[in-house]
């Protein structure tokens, strides 16, 4: 499991809308980086709609968020264009950043054990060291908690 104070995990991947995303884009700005399940479920849904409502506010702070599930990107776009999102989507099929960030994990549903994303948010400094880690967490009130931990770097 990653901690506070340490660098975060680079990443090259393909993103929602063609081209690829790596940590080294962000450099000199801050990166909320969220780890979800599923596009249009409901829960990733307003979390992601939470993002982009609240993007003028991050963009405001040289912060900028992108959500990271293992859905193609065929469905990001998708997901996208149905609800309007403004934050980008990378598309981990493989599971290598999820792995590298800890966050594939063992989860149980209705009694069934299974391995999935497990919802975690990382906020990154604008030198690439992890500066919060919220594990697996509750969506309502998390994106402003997101925000004011954001305006203390």
């Amino acid at each position: 499991m990653l901690t506070i104070g340490e660098k975060a995990p680079n990443f090259n991947l393909p993103c929602n809308g063609g081209g690829t995303l790596s940590l080294d884009n962000f450099k000199g700005r801050n990166l909320v980086l969220f780890f979800y399940p599923k596009d249009d479920t409901s829960g990733c849904t307003k979390e992601a709609i939470e993002f982009t409502q609240k993007m003028d506010m991050f963009t405001k702070a040289n912060t900028a968020t992108v959500g990271v599930s293992k859905d193609t990107v065929a469905k990001h776009d998708k997901f996208i264009s149905k609800h309007s999102l403004k934050t980008p989507l990378i598309s981990d099929t493989t599971g290598q950043m999820c792995e590298d960030y800890g966050v594939w994990k063992e989860k149980q549903l209705y009694g069934k054990t299974y391995l999935g994303i497990v919802r975690t948010t990382f906020l990154i400094d604008s030198t690439g060291v992890i500066q919060m880690i919220w594990p697996n967490l509750r969506v309502k009130g998390h994106v402003d908690a997101v925000y004011e931990a954001v305006q203390s770097i």
